[in-house]
């Protein structure tokens, strides 16, 4: 009876998040209208900070006032499960819904990105990671440190480069209208703050029963801890990134699509890794470590596919998810 009640409350968590990344996409949108702001600015940082924020505050509480060990692993999973998610998973899975809605007769089977922008963004977080790979080999906390330091200017140049982007090709299709004040041309700041604050409130709101869901369903199952904080727990927070991004490349709207991932890959690279080495000693088990050499794997696969005659051909993309499948049964079989 319990599995079945916490299914249904994990159907009723998709449900939210998807009503509230209508809100928060649609919002977002008109934040960078109004603002002026290039679409790798929209869906890289604001789109992106905006979705990671509610999951970020999991490894901080975990690692900074948890009162054991166990709890900080928890953080430490949320870290690097995420990077190890938004890279095998969640990009394959656009790459496999494009084609479906190209087979359905939506669009074209084929993605229309910047590409100078995906091979930025995946460059950053290559960077940014292989320097936390190669501080798991170095127990020196001061290195640790000025690793951390240094993923945070990183990020915040990355930041910096997005908001000084310009649209040279134009926007992607029309926008439409903001649903809080549906009869105005130009609606006002105050009324889209505050869509795009429900919006953002009903992500935190889906990924927190989506947590509480599959927390209680892999309890009842016998699911390992480990296997939840690298592999469910991630899936659960990453829901917001997922849902804008379907929603966006559903309306054709790729860039934006694929900006709201890769921006999340950057920004889980980087902050949240330093929040690792700040707070933690930063030694990890085998399993977890395999998670940083699988996203870093993965995401170079991304970027020389981006790099290789700048296109991504789907069923090539969707192959990256061979990885996760094969990090799954290897989990299952340890």
């Amino acid at each position: 009876m319990t599995v079945l009640l916490y299914t249904l409350l994990f159907l009723v968590s998709v449900g939210v998040t998807l009503g509230a990344c209508t809100l928060f996409t649609n919002a977002i949108e008109w934040v960078g209208k109004r603002f002026n702001l290039s679409e790798g600015a929209v869906g890289g940082v604001l789109a992106a900070i905006g979705t990671t924020l509610p999951e970020t505050s999991i490894p901080v509480i975990a690692i900074f006032f948890g009162a054991s060990r166990a709890e900080a692993e928890v953080g430490l999973g949320a870290i690097l499960g995420a990077p190890f998610m938004l890279t095998t998973l969640v990009i394959p899975i656009l790459a496999v819904l494009l084609m479906v809605y190209a087979r359905l007769g939506k669009r074209t089977a084929a993605f229309r990105l910047n590409y100078q922008n995906v091979r930025g963004d995946l460059s950053f977080f290559v960077a940014a990671y292989s320097v936390a790979l190669v501080c798991v080999f170095i127990p020196s906390r001061l290195m640790h440190a000025v690793a951390a330091v240094g993923l945070i200017g990183l990020y915040l140049y990355y930041v910096k480069l997005k908001f000084s982007e310009t649209d040279e090709e134009g926007g992607e299709g029309g926008l439409e209208p903001l649903l809080f004040a549906r009869k105005a041309a130009i609606p006002s700041f105050g009324v889209i703050g505050l869509q795009a604050i429900i919006g953002l409130a009903g992500l935190a709101l889906g990924a927190h029963l989506f947590v509480l869901a599959a927390e209680t369903i892999a309890n009842a199952l016998s699911i390992s801890p480990l296997i939840l904080a690298l592999l469910v727990a991630p899936l659960a927070t990453e829901l917001p990134e997922m849902s804008n991004s379907f929603l966006w490349l559903y309306r054709k709207k790729d860039r934006l699509a694929i900006g709201n991932v890769t921006g999340a890959i950057v920004f889980q690279g980087t902050i949240p890794v330093s929040i690792g080495l700040l707070g933690t000693d930063w030694t990890l088990a085998p399993t977890a470590l395999m998670t940083m050499v699988l996203a870093v794997t993965a995401a170079t696969f991304l970027l020389a596919q981006a790099a290789w005659g700048a296109l991504w051909r789907p069923w090539l993309l969707s192959g990256s998810a061979i990885l996760y499948i094969g990090y799954v049964v290897y989990l299952y079989w340890v």
